[in-house]
């Protein structure tokens, strides 16, 4: 062989290796037990075989639906990842202890608990930590421990995002931010429509996020398939693993949002929703919500002025985003391990 040809070889082995090492990350579980995190042991093992696993959040079941129906979806959730080739791994602070992945007494306490555990952004976890303190973690703070453990993929409902008339009052939800910097691919029903969807995309644009929408150009919009705003489309889950895994190589490190329609069957009335959400706005003002109690108390009301639609809805795409997440995840398994 020449030596041309033996550099090249050797630059190819190189390549080669770098490419395993960043696609295939290794878990290192006793360094997540110095962190004083709680692995399930489903998850523990699944990290350590290398299966699929699809991260969830905790608010949802704390402080997006009531109890039971918030139990009741969390187990109907986790078998769908189940019956569909991943491993479930639901994210919450108990006791002050961070936990990936709840066993089923768990995820019950956590359920009962409801609005009682703190809601737990990326700025909160310190201090909910330090208390000994429960926290039903949102999507930035989910995203920050799924990547701790080499999770890459998160399926939740919605995003936060840029509220309505946020270029006056500033609130902008750190789920952005942590898209921006967290490489965790997120896979949800798009942005609640509660907030300003053309500004939050305009923001995850400046943040550097990669935004695509599940067989489909228009971003969803939550309780409703259209938002008006186009994106890029994928059409299957292994073009979403594709996707992902194209990010992971090229060392982006930067996170994914997959927007997913709600099930036509299952999409709320976009007029009566629309009228709910203003109604609920405007008692915020005069009731003088704010900060991270405004989305809950939104939601809450949307679902109390249309009747139960909203809830129905809020189930029907979070089963859904689940479905498409496991299998997201398996995909995203073979085309690494090829």
């Amino acid at each position: 062989m020449s030596e041309d040809g033996t550099k090249f070889g050797r630059a190819a082995s190189r390549l080669a290796s770098i490419r395993t090492h960043v696609s295939q990350p290794i878990v290192d579980i006793n360094k997540l037990d110095k962190l004083n995190f709680k692995i399930a042991p489903l998850v523990q093992h699944a990290l350590a075989e290398g299966l699929p696993i699809v991260a969830f959040e905790s608010t949802i079941i704390s402080h997006g639906m009531p109890y039971p129906q918030n139990l009741e979806t969390a187990k109907e959730v986790e078998t769908i990842v189940k019956d569909n080739g991943a491993v479930p791994a639901t994210i919450a602070i108990l006791n002050g202890v961070p936990h990936i992945g709840l066993t089923a007494l768990e995820l019950e306490e956590l359920a009962k608990l409801g609005p009682k555990s703190l809601k737990t952004a990326r700025r909160d976890i310190a201090y909910v930590v330090a208390m000994g303190a429960n926290g039903a973690t949102t999507v930035s703070a989910t995203m920050f421990f799924a990547a701790k453990a080499g999770i890459r993929i998160f399926v939740t409902g919605g995003i936060g995002g840029v509220h309505r008339h946020g270029e006056t009052t500033m609130d902008v939800s750190s789920d952005l931010t942590e898209l921006g910097k967290t490489q965790v691919a997120v896979i949800c029903a798009g942005v609640k429509s509660i907030l300003d969807i053309p500004r939050t995309l305009e923001y995850l644009e400046t943040q550097g996020v990669a935004v695509v929408a599940y067989k489909t150009e228009e971003f969803p919009a939550f309780f409703t398939q259209k938002s008006g705003c186009k994106v890029s489309c994928v059409n299957s889950p292994k073009e979403c693993a594709k996707l992902i895994d194209a990010s992971i190589k090229l060392g982006l490190g930067s996170g994914i949002l997959i927007g997913v329609p709600i099930p036509e069957t299952s999409e709320a009335s976009g007029d009566s929703v629309e009228l709910a959400i203003q109604t609920a706005l405007s008692e915020t003002v005069v009731k003088g919500i704010n900060g991270n109690a405004v989305t809950p108390y939104i939601l809450l009301r949307v679902n109390e002025l249309t009747k139960g639609a909203s809830l129905a809805s809020n189930i029907a795409l979070i089963k859904n985003n689940a479905l498409v997440g496991a299998k997201v995840a398996a995909c995203l398994m073979k085309l690494q391990d090829s």
